[in-house]
């Protein structure tokens, strides 16, 4: 699967149903077949992985040790509340309310694409990441993460 890209702006309707937007099914064929997966992120929103890369996610943490007190908390955080999401014959997945109400999601939503997977805010949850972006110099922090030796070793 190559990258996911985009952003988009949804809305629920009033059963927590969500019209996959087309640009971005047209990025994931397999879906429709395959499904997807919701769970929590690490914030205050919402994750969708394609099948295909929530099973990568959960191999790598088959391999944690299972005897180790952290991992197993981990393990149950981070799958905490995963749910198989299928596309209906009109485009839509539900989110199911549990997660939602975990997000502050009501009505109006954000797909924030990030590389393997979705990311899913409310639009005001949202907006406010940049409100509150106490690291507002985008150049400062692009050479602090980013500046390493990476492109030497990308030439390489």
């Amino acid at each position: 699967m190559s990258h996911l890209i985009g952003e988009f702006d949804c809305k629920l309707d009033t059963k927590g149903r969500m019209v996959l937007p087309a640009a971005l099914k047209r990025q994931m064929p397999e879906v429709e077949q395959s499904g997807l997966v919701i769970n929590r992120g690490f914030e205050k929103h919402l994750v969708v992985y394609p099948r295909g890369e929530w099973d990568k996610i959960t191999a790598r943490l088959a391999k944690l040790n299972q005897y180790v007190a952290r991992n197993r908390k981990f393990i149950r955080d981070f799958t905490r509340g995963a749910t198989e999401l299928t596309l209906d014959s009109a485009g839509r997945v539900l989110l199911p309310k549990s997660l939602l109400e975990y997000a502050g999601i009501e009505a109006d939503i954000v797909l924030s694409c990030q590389f393997n997977k979705i990311e899913v805010w409310s639009k005001d949850a949202y907006n406010q990441l940049w409100e509150d972006d106490e690291d507002d110099d985008f150049a400062a922090l692009a050479e602090e993460v980013m500046g390493g030796n990476l492109a030497a070793e990308e030439d390489e």
